[in-house]
């Protein structure tokens, strides 16, 4: 099947600009980069997809097995860049995402030049000298909660992971995206997600790397942030002035910022 079609791949900006790669987290689709993506694509080719089982991504090629761990989502970003023969790419992966492109990198030497994680988790559940943020319990109990009642789950999980209480139209948002979102793919995704463990993934990234954190996130806490850029000895560490665990949405602008000032200077 054509990559293009099967991931729902946009490109779009600057032609001859440095190439920029988005990549969306769980229970979302490109959409979410929306508000970065005028400021990003003054200066960058940008290329947004969707994975198999997300957004507009065409839904007949989903494959359980495939999607049940995080390389079959990294061969879907290795499938783009191939397909529009992408070289020099900076790969910009929210939450999970940022552990798919590491992944991708590994798979594909030579095509992915710079990363940027934006608010990445290589382990969600906490382990002996590691804090992810959720015991073992807490991950069993969410599945289990996603499991049995997706929309309601994603009712009542959005608005805390969006955080920005204060903003109810951002947790509404991802409301809507995670609701719209087939529910029996969203739990292998969810699944894969939330009982991964790419800590030793980490030490093959071996390209220039911005860590993106938040300073309040539910999802990835602090902690989480300080142990990848020590993980990754090119990597920077920024802490946005912003809160949640999508700043694209939260804090478009200082996201960009962050983003444009990293490449430009890479």
């Amino acid at each position: 099947m054509e990559i293009r079609r099967r991931n729902n791949v946009t490109v779009t900006g600057c032609v001859d600009g440095p190439v920029l790669l988005l990549a969306h987290g769980f229970g979302c689709d490109q959409n979410m980069w929306r508000l970065v993506l005028p400021m990003l694509a003054e200066s960058y080719r940008v290329v947004l997809f969707d994975y198999v089982g997300s957004g507009r991504a065409d839904p007949s090629v989903w494959d359980e097995r495939r999607y049940s761990s995080l390389d079959g989502y990294a061969q879907d970003v290795v499938e783009v860049v191939e397909e529009l023969d992408l070289r020099e790419v900076t790969f910009v992966g929210h939450s999970v995402s940022a552990m798919v492109g590491v992944l991708a990198a590994a798979k594909s030497p030579g095509r992915i030049a710079r990363m940027v994680m934006v608010a990445p988790s290589p382990r969600y559940i906490d382990d002996e000298g590691y804090r992810g943020g959720f015991s073992a319990a807490d991950i069993d109990e969410l599945l289990e909660s996603l499991e049995s009642n997706y929309l309601g789950w994603s009712a009542a999980m959005a608005p805390v992971i969006m955080g920005n209480d204060d903003r109810p139209e951002l947790g509404q948002e991802l409301t809507a995206t995670f609701c719209a979102t087939d529910p029996d793919m969203a739990r292998i995704f969810a699944r894969t997600t939330f009982l991964s463990d790419s800590r030793e993934d980490l030490k093959t990234v071996s390209v220039p790397t911005l860590i993106l954190e938040c300073r309040q996130d539910v999802i990835a806490p602090r902690e989480v942030g300080a142990y990848v850029r020590d993980a990754i000895p090119a990597s920077r560490l920024v802490t946005l002035e912003a809160t949640g665990h999508c700043p694209q949405l939260s804090a478009p602008q200082a996201t960009a910022a962050a983003i444009v000032d990293f490449v430009g200077a890479a």
